[in-house]
């Protein structure tokens, strides 16, 4: 049975028509991102060109979609909410539009992270299976089952091992040590601006803390070499069993690097993600993601299916206008 292969030269011309769908979209590292070229990103480019060269749907992963952050000054609560639903109608929409330049399109393997990193964040595995559950079932109600695939700690180690083991035999085997990782942040800047916004989150996400903020500092400084080593370890695991997919990140990235950063919904830093904030709808039907402590200040609540679910900012009263107040 023959294969369908398209041409070198084809194929390098619709990775990057692919690419620039993404750029608009790209959480960046640097404060220029409106200079990017296709040709800034050599190694997502080749990764691509091999899908479409095949014929095939060109796969992605990114790792993300967690668990809700364990702060209610920030979240409605542990299940996935609006603004999970606006980020995978986004990344659905996204694989249509890359189908228009590549007929077989495109598909996202969500590899969600919540289990490795559960114990360090604060987290129960408890909250985390309910979310990744809710969150398959948002992907099939939503449609996307085409587009949209999930992908976690159970399907690397299975059942058998509690996830405490599971976690251990990660971070042992494919994390960095913390010596190496503590000499990575004294001497990379793109590792040292990790370390500090992890740091900055753990901090913003201990809500129930009742020793002093210099112990709190502390605790989440320790905290963040952890994160770090289990995301790298993730990675890896991504990495061994889906090799060929090209990778996004939630997390700005530089040109030129491995991983792609990816922005879901507008945001008002490049941090800022569905897990950790709640989505507010602006009368023009805008969206934005912002911690729900904000959002209770600027619109009412709105519930979906029995739960909360986001936040809409009410339409000015024209016969309130004018008025002088």
């Amino acid at each position: 049975m023959s294969t369908t292969v398209t041409s070198p030269s084809s194929a390098e011309r619709v990775s990057r028509e692919i690419l620039e769908l993404l750029l608009p979209h790209r959480r960046a590292a640097e404060t220029d991102p409106h200079l990017d070229t296709p040709e800034d990103f050599p190694e997502q480019l080749r990764q691509m060109a091999e899908f479409v060269r095949r014929e095939e749907p060109v796969i992605f992963s990114l790792p993300g979609f967690p668990c809700k952050s364990p702060n209610p000054d920030k979240v409605l609560g542990h299940l996935p909410d609006h603004g999970e639903r606006l980020a995978l109608r986004f990344l659905g929409s996204l694989c249509a539009e890359i189908a228009k330049v590549h007929a077989p399109g495109a598909k996202i393997l969500i590899c969600s992270d919540g289990h490795i990193f559960g114990d360090v964040i604060g987290v129960p595995d408890e909250h985390i299976d309910a979310y990744g559950h809710e969150l398959r079932r948002m992907i099939a109600a939503e449609g996307l089952s085409a587009h949209l695939d999930t992908f976690d700690l159970k399907d690397v180690y299975g059942p058998d091992l509690s996830y405490d083991e599971k976690r251990k035999v990660a971070a042992e085997t494919l994390g960095p040590s913390i010596e190496q990782l503590r000499e990575e942040v004294r001497s990379d800047e793109s590792t040292l601006r990790m370390y500090r916004g992890i740091t900055k989150f753990l901090m913003e996400d201990a809500a129930e803390w009742d020793g002093s903020r210099s112990a709190l500092q502390r605790d989440c400084r320790r905290r963040a070499y952890e994160v770090i080593v289990r995301s790298r370890a993730w990675g890896e695991l991504i990495a061994e069993h889906h090799p060929e997919n090209v990778r996004l990140s939630i997390h700005p990235q530089n040109r030129g690097e491995g991983k792609f950063g990816i922005r879901f919904v507008g945001t008002a830093d490049v941090w800022t993600t569905p897990w950790h904030s709640v989505a507010l709808r602006h009368p023009d039907g805008g969206w934005q993601l912002l911690h729900r402590r904000e959002a209770e200040g600027l619109g009412h609540l709105v519930h979906e299916d029995g739960r909360p679910s986001h936040y809409e900012v009410l339409p000015a009263d024209p016969a309130t206008q004018g008025t002088g107040g």
